[in-house]
């Protein structure tokens, strides 16, 4: 089934700049597949050398962290919308 992924900016020179693409996924795992065979090098930049998703990579399914649902195997439904979001370190300490 068709499902909506927001690409954040550091990977968008990876999908020709777009910010949003379609993929027929049933599962975020699958989901992260499908993206690397439509855009090679997704994949490398969202999983670790052991094959986990790196620790930065914050992934929402509907607004919800995976990490608090099936992680990699949460489902995803034809009207899920997927975020990919780095997480941003920095700022002032007071």
């Amino acid at each position: 089934m068709p499902v909506q992924v927001r690409i954040p900016t550091p990977l968008r020179r990876l999908t020709n700049d777009q910010d949003l693409v379609t993929v027929e996924a049933s599962t975020v795992a699958e989901m992260i597949e499908k993206l690397e065979e439509q855009f090679p090098g997704v994949k490398q930049r969202l999983y670790d050398e052991s094959g986990q998703l790196r620790q930065f990579i914050n992934i929402f399914v509907d607004g919800e962290d995976i990490r608090f649902l099936n992680g990699l195997e949460t489902p995803l439904k034809e009207s899920s919308e997927v975020s990919i979001i780095p997480a941003i370190a920095g700022g002032i300490i007071n």
